[in-house]
């Protein structure tokens, strides 16, 4: 039984399949006599799973950092609310029902309560109450679920998808892959599978359904290819392309400490991507030349009543400069809005939230938000090579705007006496059409650009990339794309400035050939991409992919492109 999914997180997997399913949960409404034993199996329930989730929130902060244990603090937050169990017992007295019951009535009342609200974060909250009290009910019922913190054999995980709490809690020694139902390569999944180095193919759609407890697997974390109860020989020839990649991995370690240079002498940055001090650490594992992205909006985002102050910011900042080592490192200020909301900060409902209040219009609009935070990044650039950049740019009026809360900013600074680098660079990101096109005009303002690919794609092809239906639209192939692309850089290097790539495409194989012909100078990318990057762009010609890059600009459908990128490479 063969399936065909999407590549996720490279590497060769071979195993038995343990499959997740969610735990059935029978509830029937019955008439109790002894209303205090109700009431103390709910609170025994309730005792079990807040000792439960305070071991997977340590567990996480240990070994994924603070923003994966957020959301258990969430969970926990949703636990020890009074309302909610309060409304439980009250049921449990006055209905003479039995706890479970009691709960699930509740649970329903807040679901619908949380799901009718306009505001997105309140939305959310209700798959968090959804998930707090379905790991109750589980434990009044006695419903065993398979404990993936304590896996006694190595199995290949398949499920419909798979939740933060399976990511954070799991054996990792024991798991030997990811099979999911849905996801793509930004889902959740993906994105922890790769920062696991755990190989993983995601959107199978039926995985679940088909795949058994026991079945033999194996699969192509990269071509996305699943094989279910395989030949022997099948089984003999995925073994050999597991040690052919396990070879392949080590070998990228002999690229630590080497340049990232072309066979004919031109050299590129490859940098980083993270959200956190605690990303620094996979950074310099995997040799990185910088940060090329830092997303300050985790800062923010992990805040329970209100932003951030400016020495909470300054000391995240002043972490990630001192932790790479006087290296590059690129700080995008707050990309709040589209769907990063915060919950102490109002933002109405909006019908199109990627293309309403966000980002830098909303620093624009509120200034005082915006001045803390690059006081705090002008006080910290004293301790490394700070690189200032503004998101969701698209008119020369708003950089010249945030142009000028930056020089006030410097001018109080300087007027308090506090000290601040004179050698900040300050760039913009490039993923609004608008700005691609005016980027001859914008290059004379920055020091730097930072071309923005998800959403430079979502907004030139018009394209909501989270939209399964259409999500073959989305395509970084796309002609009009790789012209913005090749416009930008151009009209930067006729002014003397560089350009860097954070998106997606910037760690995508087929891309860096296109890309590095193109003249990119700055690669940012995950960094389990780094080294294999490396590999890929000290085996090309610079003149070539120059040639290369030319002949695909003259091609009309990104089909036509990406089977010509095949017969280049022999792919």
């Amino acid at each position: 039984m063969n399936f065909k999914g999407i590549g996720a997180s490279p590497g060769i997997a071979l195993g038995k399949a343990l499959v997740l399913k969610e735990a059935e949960l029978v509830i029937e409404r019955k008439s109790i006599h002894d209303v205090q034993a109700e009431i103390n199996k709910l609170e025994d329930a309730v005792k079990i799973s807040k000792e439960e989730l305070v071991k997977v929130k340590e567990k996480a902060f240990n070994e994924l950092g603070e923003h994966e244990a957020q959301i258990f603090e969430a969970h926990l937050l949703v636990l020890e609310d009074p309302e909610l169990l309060d409304s439980t017992i009250a049921k449990i007295q006055d209905e003479k029902v039995n706890s479970e019951y009691a709960l699930n009535e509740v649970k329903e009342t807040f679901v619908s309560l949380f799901e009718s609200m306009d505001n997105e974060y309140m939305r959310e909250r209700a798959a968090d109450i959804k998930d707090v009290t379905n790991r109750i009910l589980r434990h009044i019922l006695g419903v065993k679920v398979v404990d993936l913190a304590n896996l006694d054999e190595e199995v290949i995980l398949v499920a419909h998808d798979l939740t933060p709490s399976d990511t954070a809690t799991m054996n990792k020694k024991m798991v030997l892959g990811f099979l999911t139902d849905i996801g793509g390569r930004t889902s959740h999944t993906a994105i922890m599978a790769r920062t696991l180095e755990i190989a993983a193919v995601v959107g199978l759609s039926s995985a679940t359904e088909t795949i058994k407890d026991g079945d033999f697997i194996v699969f192509n974390g990269t071509t996305g290819e699943v094989i279910v109860n395989p030949s022997e020989e099948v089984i003999e020839n995925y073994r050999d392309l597991k040690k052919e990649y396990e070879d392949y991995k080590e070998s990228l370690k002999l690229l630590k400490g080497q340049q990232t240079i072309t066979l004919d002498g031109r050299h590129v940055e490859l940098a980083g991507n993270i959200g956190s001090p605690k990303d620094v650490e996979g950074l310099i594992n995997n040799d990185a030349e910088g940060v090329g992205l830092y997303r300050t909006e985790f800062l923010y985002m992990d805040k329970e009543d209100a932003f951030p102050t400016e020495e909470e910011q300054y000391e995240a900042y002043k972490a990630v400069l001192e932790g790479m080592n006087n290296k590059p490192i690129v700080i995008r200020t707050l990309d709040i809005g589209g769907d990063k909301e915060l919950p102490y900060f109002d933002m109405e409902h909006e019908m199109n939230p990627f293309l309403g209040y966000r980002a830098i219009r909303i620093c624009l609009d509120k200034t005082e938000i915006f001045k803390t935070q690059l006081r705090a990044l002008y006080r910290a650039s004293i301790h490394g090579k700070l690189r200032i950049m503004f998101p969701m740019i698209s008119s020369l009026e708003e950089l010249l705007k945030a142009k000028e809360v930056v020089s006030e900013v410097k001018e109080e600074l300087t007027k308090e006496g506090i000290k601040y680098s004179d050698d900040v660079e300050v760039g913009m990101m490039i993923e609004i059409p608008s700005a691609a096109v005016i980027s001859d005009i914008l290059a004379k303002h920055v020091d730097f650009f930072s071309i923005g690919t998800n959403d430079l794609i979502q907004y030139t092809c018009a394209v909501d990339r989270m939209n399964q239906k259409i999500s073959h639209l989305y395509n970084q192939f796309n002609p009009a794309v790789l012209r913005l692309i090749k416009m930008v850089i151009d009209n930067a290097h006729k002014e003397g400035k560089w350009v860097g790539m954070c998106g997606e495409s910037a760690g995508d194989s087929n891309m860096i050939p296109i890309l590095l012909g193109f003249g990119l100078d700055e690669f940012s990318m995950s960094p389990i991409s780094i080294l294999p990057s490396r590999k890929l762009i000290n085996s090309l010609s610079y003149k070539e992919m120059q040639e290369f890059a030319n002949e695909i600009l003259s091609m009309g459908t990104s089909e036509e492109i990406k089977e010509y990128i095949d017969k280049k490479f022999n792919r």
